[in-house]
This record gives C-alpha cells, structure tokens and sequence, in this order.
C-alpha cells in the first residue's frame, strides 16, 4: 500500500508521515527530500530554476517514480498546482490519498522558515509582526490547494486540529483501517 499525504506547508504532512510509516513499518519518502537527492539541487535552487508548472512536472516524474517502485511507504506530498501533473500518476486501487488539513492559525503556530541552503529556523519575532500577512496566505493556501486536491481526486481529508502528531496518526490508522505490512 502507498499512502500520499498532501497538504499545505506547516501542516505537518512529514512529521505525520514519519509516525506513521514507522508505526505500520512502511518506509518513509519526503518529496522536497527527494527533490534534492535526485536533482542534486537545494530547494531554494528549483524554486528558482523554472516556473511552478515545469516544478509540478518534475514532482510529477519524481512521484511517478516512488510510486511505481515502493511497496508500503507513506509519501509527504510537497504542494501542487497542475493537477494533470498528478492525476493519472497516482490514481490507483493500492494508494490512499489523504489531505491533512487545519486552520490558518494552528498553521501560523507551527510556521518555521528555511533559508538558501534549506537550513530551518525559527523566527517567532518576525513571524508576529507579519501573523495578519501569513493568516491571509495561509487561508489563501488552503483554499488554493484545497480546490487543486479535489481536481486530483483526493476523496480523503482529515482536521489535524492542532492536535499532537501521535493523535493525528492513531486517528488516521483507525479511520482508514490501516495495519503493520
């Protein structure tokens, strides 16, 4: 089984998908990580080597991929805009797509920032100058990418609810009846 989670930035699509693969003993893929390893190239640098359809593709190829190689893994799936990027790569009876979703504010509390090198950082004073800016981009986010999953088929959706990532993947094993491969 694969298990795709999708979701905006801040989220917690990684944090939850590690718990989970190690908890079902799947392995685990990020796809930014993946990004890096395969194009030998930082995030900053494909942010900012083309235009967000030509990225969509590359994730699209990378996704493809992992999809078609890997048994049992549980896959944190980096934003998307070009749904027919995805589509008909990832539609299939052996993978579970799942859109974790929360609102704009329990987001802003886990927001972290990266620098050129893709290095994380925190920066809460920073952050609380600018909550009113990131609440907008964040609800602007969510609903972009919202619309874009359900053009990717993606049926499932679960309220992380800020609560703490051990809950998130103990109510994602009993809501979708998941169990050790």
């Amino acid at each position: 089984m694969k298990i795709l989670l999708f979701g905006v930035s801040n989220v917690g699509k990684s944090t939850v998908g590690k718990l989970l693969a190690e908890r079902l003993g799947f392995d685990f893929v990020d796809l930014d990580e993946e990004i890096k390893k395969r194009m030998e190239i930082s995030l900053e640098e494909f942010v900012n080597t083309a235009n967000l359809r030509w990225r969509d593709q590359k994730r699209g190829s990378i996704i493809k991929k992992i999809v078609k190689l890997e048994e049992n893994i549980v896959l944190a799936v980096t934003p998307i805009s070009y749904a027919e990027n995805f589509k008909t790569r990832i539609i299939a009876d052996d993978i579970l797509l799942i859109e974790l979703y929360d609102t704009p504010e329990n987001i802003f509390s886990r927001l972290v920032f990266s620098d050129e090198n893709d290095n994380i950082y925190s920066d809460d004073n920073y952050k609380n100058e600018h909550k009113d800016h990131y609440i907008k981009e964040i609800q602007a986010d969510l609903d972009w990418y919202g619309m874009i999953n359900d053009r990717i088929g993606i049926r499932y959706r679960l309220l992380v609810d800020n609560d703490p990532p051990e809950k998130v993947v103990d109510r994602i094993i009993t809501e979708y009846g998941l169990k050790n491969s």
